[in-house]
């Protein structure tokens, strides 16, 4: 682990312990609408990805191992030996990828608004978007993205909460942000989803374009033991946009295991 960044990362509640790790260009704040719920019954721990938020970064050209180390470092400090991994967007390759990685670590798995077996025609979709911000600039994306993230009516009703989301992507470093865009873009977890033994929670939205229900049905699948929920009208980001769905979806499947 020599190459693990330490992480900032919160700790708070009390239970089972509950990682949370949140996607690209994002911090720990993306769940702030849902941990208050979650620490009636865990102890949940959300952090910054390497070189998000309060997170250091040392070489911008990390990979998505680094990131699963990153989260093995934050365990150990905590020194919960065994906890539940729910990720969101990228958060939630990492979340499997760690459980296949430390599957004496792992009690269960959660897997919201992510993507797998993606055509050719999906992956390259993204690799445009990635292409066009080296191209002209992130900010020139960044209508783009809002719309593929949070519905319109979402959008008029909710400024401030959209505004703040943008904000965090141009504060990202844009080498740190173009190189979790493309850890999203090239991972492919459809050849190796089945070695996951671990209860997951699949969760999207029913019209998110890139994380969508077909690419979730496929997911839930090639797990062994798997729950599927698709969270009606809402797109990609449904953390800010349907926290309470979220925590509720949450708190069941994992009393219930």
């Amino acid at each position: 682990m020599n190459n693990t960044v330490d992480c900032h990362f919160t700790q708070s509640g009390e239970g089972p312990g509950l990682f949370l790790i949140h996607g690209i260009g994002a911090a720990e704040d993306a769940w702030r609408f849902i941990v208050p719920q979650l620490t009636k019954y865990f102890t949940v721990i959300t952090y910054d990805l390497r070189g998000h938020g309060k997170s250091p970064v040392t070489n911008n050209n990390f990979t998505l191992n680094d990131l699963i180390y990153d989260l093995e470092k934050i365990r150990e400090k905590t020194k919960i030996e065994k906890a539940h991994f729910m990720g969101h967007s990228l958060g939630g390759m990492i979340a499997p990828a760690y459980a296949k990685k430390f599957p004496e670590n792992t009690i269960s798995v959660g897997l919201i608004s992510t993507v797998a077996d993606r055509s050719t025609k999906d992956k390259q979709k993204v690799l445009d978007i990635i292409k066009k911000m080296e191209l002209e600039s992130i900010p020139e994306i960044l209508p783009i993205l809002t719309n593929r993230w949070f519905t319109d009516d979402f959008i008029k009703k909710n400024k401030s909460i959209v505004d703040r989301r943008i904000q965090q992507v141009t504060e990202t470093n844009p080498e740190v942000f173009l190189n979790v865009f493309k850890i999203y873009a090239e991972t492919e977890m459809i050849s190796w989803l089945n070695k996951i033994k671990k209860p997951c929670l699949v969760l999207t939205g029913e019209n998110d374009l890139g994380c969508s229900p077909e690419h979730n049905k496929k997911i839930s699948l090639e797990l062994k033991n798997s729950k599927l929920i698709i969270l009606p009208i809402v797109k990609h980001a449904i953390l800010l946009e349907s926290p309470n769905q979220i925590a509720d979806n949450i708190i069941k499947f994992l009393n219930n295991l």
